[in-house]
């Protein structure tokens, strides 16, 4: 039975869809000690030392050529920024609100599909695609009149680049790249990237301390093995199908946000966020039957 499961891409989605949940409550819980570019470094950072010392097999060269290495670059470089714009809206914005946003990435991942095999839509994706932006324009609907309306792009924008990563690790799967590989170029980075960040920003970094530095290393660890299994369930399953599973996050940290921080979302806000799950799963179903 377990050897089924870890040949089965909806389960590890379901379990990074935890990691990725859990390590949202330390993003959010560190952004009042750290800034967004710091959070950023410190989750790639922890992340990569624990993928090289742990999970890199042995006699495995990192080193890859040609449409393989554009494709890891494609893949790096979509995750990074990805991360980065996912950060800043877990740091300023409900933490329901910002992972819904991100979560998008199914419907962005249909359009690039669509347009880039260029195959017409059918009748349910072009309506899942329009019930799904529906949910996104009601979500932000309370965020445009606010000061929270730059997080709210980032969000949606964290979940457009998201599509772009999911596209390209289906592509590097037919390749037969391991997933450990394919991680760490995105994690090295997303650890580079952001560490120029830090040295532009204004700020100087935060102080160390045992609590903050609990906080970092949870953060790290759920990045880890978030990291890994996403790759590993797009590697292994159809891509819509497992990513339609990834609405099961907005349902870990909305338990967490009640729990933690006694998140009273309004109830527009919950209907926006079944909208966008419904169109995502209405576009795996699609994709299923292809």
């Amino acid at each position: 039975m377990f050897a089924r499961l870890r040949d089965s891409g909806p389960f590890w989605m379901v379990v990074s869809c935890f990691s990725f949940s859990t390590m949202g409550v330390f993003v959010k819980l560190g952004s009042s000690s750290f800034t967004t570019a710091e959070l950023m470094f410190y989750r790639a950072l922890i992340a990569l030392l624990l993928l090289l010392v742990i999970v890199r097999p042995k006699k495995q060269a990192l080193q890859v050529t040609g449409p393989i290495l554009q494709r890891h670059f494609l893949r790096s470089m979509c995750g990074a920024i990805s991360m980065m714009m996912g950060t800043y809206a877990m740091a300023h914005m409900p933490l329901p609100t910002a992972v819904t946003l991100q979560n998008t990435s199914p419907l962005f991942l249909m359009l690039m599909i669509t347009i880039l095999h260029r195959t017409l839509p059918q009748r349910l994706q072009a309506f899942s695609i329009v019930l799904g932006f529906s949910g996104v324009i009601l979500l932000l609907r309370p965020t445009l009149s606010s000061d929270s309306w730059f997080a709210g792009a980032m969000g949606l924008l964290s979940g457009f680049f998201t599509a772009g990563s999911m596209f390209n690790i289906r592509e590097l799967s037919k390749y037969g790249e391991p997933e450990w590989r394919t991680v760490f170029y995105f994690l090295l980075t997303s650890t580079v990237m952001s560490g120029i960040w830090i040295l532009i920003q204004p700020y100087a970094m935060a102080p160390l301390n045992w609590v903050n530095l609990g906080l970092i290393l949870a953060m790290g660890i759920g990045a880890s093995a978030g990291q890994m299994t996403i790759t590993r369930a797009y590697s292994k399953g159809k891509s819509m199908v497992v990513a339609s599973l990834s609405y099961l996050t907005v349902a870990f940290t909305s338990f967490y946000g009640v729990i933690i921080w006694n998140n009273q979302l309004p109830w527009m806000s919950y209907a926006a966020m079944l909208l966008i799950a419904v169109a995502g799963i209405l576009s795996a179903m699609r994709a299923g039957r292809n």
